[in-house]
């Protein structure tokens, strides 16, 4: 991906959730909620702050995060769809989310 987001924003996937059929019920696609959970592919420089000087964004690279339901705009690149936000829309920080994908 050749995007680089401006200042305070980043750059997200969403992170699909598995699939759960409970009591023989199975969900449409069009009725299901997307997930608010996301893995961080794109990072701005940071935020301006009014004296001029830039502060670095506490998000980076492979960080997976929280985000709200109404987060971001929707973009879609190379057959990808993404999410551009301000970091200030990110709810938090999953830790330790590699070692978990490593071992499931």
């Amino acid at each position: 991906m050749q995007l680089r987001p401006l200042y305070d924003r980043i750059v997200v996937r969403r992170i699909e959730q598995q699939e759960q059929k409970q009591g023989g019920i199975i969900i449409p696609d069009s009725a299901k909620e997307k997930p608010q959970e996301a893995e961080v592919v794109a990072v701005g420089r940071g935020k301006r702050l009014e004296d001029g000087t830039v502060a670095p964004l506490d998000v980076k690279v492979g960080d997976r995060i929280l985000f709200g339901k109404y987060s971001g705009s929707e973009v879609k690149m190379d057959g990808q769809e993404y999410l551009i936000m301000r970091e200030d829309e990110v709810l938090g920080v999953i830790e330790n989310a590699g070692a978990e994908r490593k071992a499931a």
